[in-house]
């Protein structure tokens, strides 16, 4: 698969529209690894295969807990399973070279504490990005390795933890939504309702079921209501005893206000049945801020376009 060329990297990779080369042999051979998705070496003590020799001898190390690179500092005892590690070590907590890695193009002179900062970085004066998508037809290409191996997650998929599921999504929401179909809900024995855990039915539990509920008394003089939520409880302060209620209804010939935003939109449902069928403005505990964001923006666009439909028809008329 590689071709002798008279260079000092003198082995290139032979597929299509790849142009990388090497000075060595076992590196190509490492390298076409990444074409083909075969890796040979495998590890006696795990399950993972490794692209190169080196590779899976340096993996060994961690099962046999050797550390054969020693600090070189006076008075440190530390280990290393790498040589490359032992270096940083020494760099960043003897030497105190926290940026090692010099940007060496004119005029520039940026430091980085990492080798793939750096070349993340040189992309910008070159206008090419150094990372690219090994995966078959996949050209993308990325400035950073951490995006590439985001990106990598795509074609990779992520498989069902469930023995014997063979489910494997293509994205991270598409494997939270259908491990949803693993979980096993808990049955409240009163009403039959279903919750996500224990939790969550002892608290309806307490809330719904229990003689002994929680109550929430209003603090006011001369007040002896109680409330089973602190949103009611709050509610009944700004209303009634501080008459603050900001929120008013638009429809015609209402005229009612409320002292919370969440009880004017439960209340348009008196003037507007088919709000029924959308979902609260107040989301769920694990809803995205994204999904609440466009739901909220959907509800006063709907809103807006009543109110200026209304605006339009009204006429205004000099008083005698």
């Amino acid at each position: 698969m590689g071709e002798r060329l008279q260079s000092h990297k003198s082995f290139v990779c032979a597929f299509f529209d790849c142009k990388a080369l090497f000075s060595k042999s076992w590196k190509l051979e490492a390298h076409l690894c990444k074409h083909t998705g075969l890796k040979t070496f495998s590890c006696e003590n795990c399950d993972k295969s490794f692209s190169a020799r080196y590779q899976l001898t340096r993996h060994e190390l961690n099962h046999s807990g050797e550390k054969p690179h020693k600090c070189m500092a006076d008075g440190c005892s530390k280990g290393f399973v790498t040589n490359t590690s032992m270096k940083n070590h020494m760099a960043r907590v003897h030497q105190h070279k926290k940026k090692q890695y010099r940007c060496d193009h004119k005029g520039c002179g940026k430091e980085f504490s990492k080798r793939n900062q750096l070349k993340a970085h040189l992309c910008e004066h070159l206008g090419i990005l150094p990372f690219h998508c090994t995966a078959s037809g996949c050209t993308r290409e990325f400035p950073s390795f951490r995006k590439l191996k985001h990106h990598q997650k795509v074609h990779e998929g992520y498989p069902c933890e469930t023995e014997a599921c063979p489910f494997q999504g293509k994205t991270w929401n598409q494997h939270l939504k259908h491990r949803k179909e693993h979980k096993v809900k808990v049955l409240c024995a009163e009403c039959n309702k279903l919750f996500n855990n224990a939790w969550f039915r002892q608290q309806h539990q307490l809330r719904v079921h229990s003689e002994d509920k929680r109550m929430l008394s209003c603090n006011r003089n001369g007040c002896d209501k109680t409330f089973s939520r602190r949103f009611n409880l709050e509610s009944h302060v700004l209303g009634e005893h501080e008459g603050k209620k900001p929120y008013s209804c638009l429809y015609a010939g209402c005229g009612k206000s409320f002292a919370m935003k969440e009880s004017l939109w439960r209340h348009g449902v008196v003037h507007d049945p088919a709000k029924r069928k959308l979902k609260r403005l107040r989301p769920n505990k694990n809803q995205p801020w994204r999904v609440l964001k466009r739901l909220r923006k959907a509800v006063y666009q709907a809103e807006t376009t009543k109110l200026t439909a209304k605006l339009r028809n009204t006429t205004l008329q000099d008083k005698p």
